[in-house]
């Protein structure tokens, strides 16, 4: 009954008509019989931000056992969390599949302590002018993943159409909202979404809106149940937990499930099972008492164990060495309008591979007038995106050039560019 009802709440067709719009038409393929949702679905899938996620880091980093989980392997147990709730409820299983594929797009190399690193840089290096114009007054946070993956599928990512021209994504507005809307961190039960449809560039923090769709609050609750789990896991293969830990995490198990294993497989059946069964449309998704205690047990567990172990230490440093070193290499090339030039002097010799990623990447998102390349107008002639940096005149915007540059990379590419910094020949 809960799945019919809710069936109904989304056949409102001018809700429908919101949710599927874009920022402009995108081309039809004849005899394509997917819809606007799996659509987004299919560019998602085939965009660099999604292949990349692959290397870059769930939790555990630079790890040699392939069967730990990355942060591509996550996605995909969000999206298989997220859809059986839309299956269970009566949702749109491809909008949902859609968001939960994209919601992790803006995630910084290193995971999360990568993501703190370029949010300290951003407020060290960002003028307060820009900072209040485009964040907003007094805010805490200027980059976060959820809100650059909403940059990164708005304005960085390139698709070829189908004669070879390089466009933005252009996703539906109902999977961007998903997309900076799905922060996992914020401990909510009855879930709903909000009414009323806003600016997605509003957001000014992470959790500050709710989804707008069912949809989105199925991904948004589909991330907590999908991690915590499998960090068990992987710690458990690693080695990483104590003797007391795992003493500890045996008691957990027995109280809440009357067995001694809590694994990933065991809580994504409960809580799946049990968010279907107490969700109602009036009430929205919903876990019973007991599943959230026990969902809240574990998020306390891992945090006391896992997240913030002294053993992450050494590799939160060397992180942080790699993303600043990056970073303050390439801001000392700034020159105003001449910073692609600038940066190709001084230099191609000493770091080739960095100056030739970094000005190719300026080259994409910057106007005519700077570019410097040979040939510049075959090149551009396949682009048809957003010139974000427009001239490189502000620097505030070449700072952001290099935070939007940086996020993008793998844990192993921002590595490689690193040891180029240090290995000279």
């Amino acid at each position: 009954m809960v799945g019919c009802y809710m069936k109904k709440k989304f056949s409102n067709q001018n809700k429908e008509h919101i949710l599927k719009e874009r920022a402009q038409n995108i081309y039809q393929t004849e005899g394509d019989i997917r819809g606007d949702f799996f659509r987004d679905y299919c560019r998602i899938l085939h965009s660099n931000a999604y292949r990349r996620l692959k290397h870059k880091t769930q939790v555990f980093f630079n790890v040699s056992n392939d069967h730990v989980c990355t942060r591509m392997e996550h996605v995909n147990h969000v999206e298989s969390v997220s859809h059986s709730i839309a299956l269970g409820l009566g949702l749109d299983a491809e909008l949902t599949s859609a968001i939960a594929v994209g919601h992790d797009l803006g995630h910084a190399p290193f995971g999360h302590h990568g993501e703190s690193v370029l949010d300290k840089l951003s407020k060290e290096f960002m003028s307060e002018e820009y900072k209040r114009v485009n964040f907003g007054k007094g805010v805490s946070r200027l980059f976060w993943h959820e809100k650059n993956g909403l940059r990164f599928v708005d304005n960085i990512e390139l698709l070829p159409d189908r004669s070879g021209v390089r466009k933005n994504l252009n996703l539906t507005y109902a999977v961007r909202d998903g997309i900076i809307a799905h922060c996992g961190e914020i401990d909510e039960n009855e879930l709903k979404p909000r009414s009323e449809k806003i600016d997605l560039n509003d957001y000014t923090k992470p959790g500050e809106f709710k989804p707008y769709t069912w949809e989105g609050c199925a991904v948004k609750i589909a991330d907590k149940i999908a991690y915590l789990g499998r960090d068990i896991e992987d710690a458990l293969t690693l080695n990483f937990i104590s003797d007391s830990g795992k003493i500890e995490l045996k008691n957990l198990a027995r109280n809440y499930t009357g067995t001694e294993t809590l694994n990933t497989t065991g809580i994504m059946h409960r809580l799946i099972g049990d968010i279907c069964e107490n969700s109602t449309p009036e009430k929205g998704l919903a876990l019973s008492e007991e599943k959230l205690c026990l969902l809240n047990e574990i998020k306390k567990y891992n945090y006391k164990y896992i997240y913030n172990s002294d053993e992450f230490k050494v590799y939160k440093d060397y992180a942080e060495l790699v993303l600043t070193s990056l970073f303050d290499i390439l801001y000392k090339g700034y020159d105003k309008k001449h910073t692609i030039s600038c940066i190709e002097s001084r230099y191609k010799n000493i770091y080739p591979k960095l100056t030739k990623v970094f000005v190719g990447w300026l080259n994409t998102y910057c106007v005519h007038s700077v570019i410097t390349m040979d040939r510049k107008e075959d090149y551009l002639a396949l682009l048809d995106n957003e010139k974000i940096y427009g001239d490189l005149e502000n620097k505030d915007i070449f700072v952001q050039s290099i935070i939007d540059f940086i996020s993008g990379m793998t844990d192993a590419y921002a590595i490689e560019l690193f040891n180029e910094l240090i290995t000279f020949e």
